[in-house]
C-alpha cells in the first residue's frame, strides 16, 4: 500500500482544500496521473500520483481542509481496478439465496459502507441521515456522486433511521428567504487579508486627475502597425505600466516593505496587475517591467489574465510584486480608494475614462477624456509629499506620452 501525502506547495502556503477528486475509490491510476484538485489560498494545484495501481481509500472528502505532508489517500500498488456490481446483479444474489445466507446478504446489500459513493456523497448523506442503498444514481458504475444525494433530499424521501425533524425555528430574518454559501478557501483568505492590512498599515489616499487625450491620440495612430509587428493590441495597461516604473524609480520608498524595525527598498521592478475571476480578485505579477517593451508588457499582461481566468496561475506567477495596479474602470469604477496589496505599501487604482469640459487656458474649455487616479500608500514610511510627487510624476508622463517613449 502506498500513501498519498500532500506535497510541499510553496513557503508561505501550509494547507488547503480539496476542491475536487479526480480519481474515485477503485479506479486505475497511473504514475503521473491527477487524483485530486487542491485549492490554496492563492491559487488550485493539482496533485499527480507517484505511484501506479488501484485507489483504495480517500481519507479526506471534498470541501475538507489537509495540511502539507497529511496522508489523503491509500493506493494498493497490487490491485486491479474492477466494475461496480451492477444492480440486477445485486438482485440475483439476493434471489438465489439460501433462508440461512439471507441475513447475511441482507446485511451487506442494505449497509451505506458498502455502496461506492464520492466522500462527498458519503459526507452529506451523513449530515442528512440517508442510507445510500437508498439514494438512485444515474452513474453508469453505480457511483453515487453528492449530486444523487442532494437530489434525494430534494425529492422528499425519508432519512434512513432518523427521528422526525424538528420544527425549523425562524432566523433574524422574520423568515424571509436567504440563502446561506460557504466562502471559499480564496475568499476567506482575501477577506482576512483586506481586514489584516487595514488593521496592521496606516492607509491614505490621494486622488489626481489625467488627460489621456495624447494616450489616446498615439494609440490611434500606432495601432494597426502595432498589431501588425508584435501581433497584440497597443492598450492602456503598457502605458501606465511604464509610468509607475519611472514613478518609482523617482520616488523609491513607494518600490519598498516594512520588515520589523527595517524599510526594505527594492531595486527591481515587478508590477502586479489585479485581475477578476469568478473565484475573487487575483494579482499576477508582470517580471522586471523596466526591461520590457510595451508590446512585451502588453503580451505578458494578456498571458496572465487568460491563465488567471482558466485558473491556471501558478503560485511563482503571484508571489514577489512589489507594486500593485487595479483598473475598477473595466466595471464603470468612476473613483474609489484601493486597498493595500501586502506587504507592498502603493497600489495605483485607474478608473472610467469619461469626456468631461477642461479648461485649457483661461480663455478655452474643451471636452477631453479624462481619468480619476487614486494612490493609496502606507503612510508609515511614505510622506504625503512623496506620494503627490508619485501621482503628478505618472499625470505629467501619461499627457505627454513621449517622454515614456524615449525612456522605453
Amino acid at each position: 500500500m502506498a500513501e498519498i501525502v500532500v506535497p510541499e506547495l510553496a513557503e508561505s502556503i501550509t494547507e488547503g482544500t480539496i476542491a475536487q477528486w479526480l480519481k474515485q475509490p477503485g479506479d486505475q491510476v497511473s504514475k503521473g496521473d491527477y487524483l485530486l484538485e487542491l485549492e490554496t489560498d492563492k491559487v488550485n494545484v493539482e496533485i499527480i500520483s507517484e505511484f501506479s495501481g488501484v485507489l483504495k481509500e480517500q481519507l479526506k472528502a471534498e470541501g475538507d481542509n489537509v495540511n502539507v505532508g497529511e496522508t489523503i489517500a491509500i493506493i494498493d500498488e497490487s490491485g486491479v481496478s474492477s466494475p461496480a456490481p451492477q444492480a440486477n446483479e445485486e438482485k440475483t444474489v439476493e434471489e438465489k439465496a439460501t433462508p440461512e445466507t439471507a441475513p447475511v446478504v441482507e446485511a451487506v446489500t442494505e449497509s451505506s459502507s458498502d455502496v461506492i459513493a464520492s466522500p462527498a456523497a458519503r459526507k452529506l448523506a451523513r449530515e442528512r441521515g440517508i442510507d445510500l442503498q437508498n439514494v438512485s444514481t444515474v452513474d453508469p458504475l453505480g457511483r453515487v456522486r453528492q449530486q444523487d444525494v442532494a437530489n434525494h433530499v430534494s425529492e422528499g424521501r425519508p432519512a434512513a433511521n432518523t427521528a422526525p425533524a424538528a420544527a425549523p425555528q425562524p432566523a433574524v430574518t422574520d423568515s424571509k428567504p436567504v440563502e446561506r454559501i460557504k466562502m471559499s478557501r480564496r475568499r476567506a483568505t482575501i477577506a482576512k487579508n483586506l481586514v489584516e492590512v487595514q488593521h496592521t498599515a496606516a492607509i491614505l489616499t490621494t486622488f489626481n486627475e489625467v488627460d489621456l487625450t495624447a494616450v489616446m491620440n498615439l494609440r490611434k495612430k500606432r495601432k494597426d502597425a502595432f498589431v501588425k509587428e508584435h501581433d497584440v493590441k497597443l492598450g492602456f495597461m503598457s502605458f501606465f505600466t511604464k509610468a509607475v516604473v519611472s514613478a518609482l524609480k523617482a520616488y523609491p520608498l513607494l518600490n519598498a516593505e516594512i520588515q520589523g524595525n527595517e524599510l526594505v527598498v527594492k531595486k527591481f521592478y515587478d508590477i502586479g496587475v489585479a485581475v477578476s475571476t469568478s473565484d475573487g480578485l487575483v494579482v499576477p505579477v508582470v517580471r522586471d517591467a523596466d526591461r520590457l517593451n510595451f508590446a512585451e508588457i502588453e503580451k505578458e499582461i494578456g498571458r496572465l489574465a487568460l491563465k488567471a481566468r482558466e485558473s491556471k496561475l501558478a503560485l511563482s506567477d503571484l508571489q514577489g510584486g512589489t507594486f500593485t495596479i487595479t483598473n475598477g474602470g473595466t466595471f464603470g469604477s468612476l473613483l474609489s480608494t484601493p486597498i493595500l496589496n501586502a506587504p507592498q505599501v502603493g497600489i495605483l487604482g485607474m478608473h472610467s475614462i469619461q469626456n468631461r469640459p477642461v479648461a485649457v487656458d483661461n480663455e478655452r474649455i474643451e471636452i477631453r477624456p479624462m481619468m480619476y487616479l487614486a494612490l493609496s500608500y502606507d503612510h508609515r514610511i511614505v510622506d504625503g509629499k512623496e506620494a503627490v510627487g508619485f501621482l503628478v510624476r505618472i499625470k505629467q508622463l501619461l499627457e505627454d506620452p513621449e517622454k515614456l517613449l524615449l525612456e522605453a
